[in-house]
């Protein structure tokens, strides 16, 4: 390998800390995506200080604000819905579906992520249109979809085509369940997959799915290790 190709060899490494806890790492930049310790096992001191963090929406297990207090770097953002930013300190940045924003060289688009088939009762989803949001992270040329808390819902037709990595909520109760993944996975065609927020849930039928009926490869994570797109 030559002394150029070295400098321009840049590897991003995605690690499923645990649930639907993301850590996203670069030689410059260490972004947390639903940073929690809730019910992880995960103690605020396995956190690294954070250069970006982004959540999808305010529930405990992907809002725990008392580690984010602990993690966020001085003068560093972090980004969220709306309906989050008027709860949190600090500098909170906020988009709705549909909108981006630069920070330096990663462009984050918010993107929807509701709930259409799962209640807490007749009328009331555990995750209203509205409240939460999914993130498509740009950096160093790789696009990452982190699809928050969501059902398979009509507007996942129009996500873009190149993504590198869907990671996808995939254990039911809260969110879609295996079979309504791997429809998801299959329909946006992502270079790879990675389920998410499996609450127990086998993974295995879903990576049996989508590879056998797309050109997706399937990346099944346990809490701590990592994949690195390169």
């Amino acid at each position: 390998m030559t002394y150029y190709e070295q400098v321009m060899y840049v590897t991003v490494t995605i690690r499923l800390l645990a649930h639907a806890s993301f850590q996203i790492k670069t030689e410059t930049q260490n972004i947390y995506i639903d940073p929690s310790t809730k019910g992880t096992g995960l103690k605020k001191d396995d956190f690294a200080p954070a250069d970006l963090i982004l959540v999808t929406h305010g529930h405990e297990d992907h809002y725990d604000k008392d580690l984010i207090k602990k993690i966020r770097k001085l003068g560093k953002p972090i980004i969220t819905s709306l309906f989050l930013k008027k709860k949190i300190k600090g500098i909170v940045w906020d988009v709705s579906p549909g909108e981006f924003m630069k920070i330096g060289d990663i462009t984050i688009w918010a993107v929807p992520a509701y709930n259409v088939k799962r209640f807490r009762k007749p009328g009331k989803p555990f995750h209203p249109q509205g409240e939460g949001v999914g993130f498509i992270i740009k950096i160093e040329g790789m696009k990452i979809y982190h699809a928050g808390d969501t059902d398979l819902i009509p507007e996942m037709e129009q996500l873009p085509y190149d993504l590198d990595v869907a990671l996808l909520p995939s254990g039911d109760t809260y969110t879609m369940d295996i079979p309504e993944a791997a429809e998801a996975a299959i329909q946006i065609n992502p270079t790879v997959a990675i389920p998410m927020h499996l609450k127990g849930a086998d993974p295995t039928p879903f990576k049996s799915t989508v590879e056998e009926k797309s050109s997706t490869k399937v990346v099944i994570l346990a809490p701590g290790e990592e994949y690195t797109l390169e």
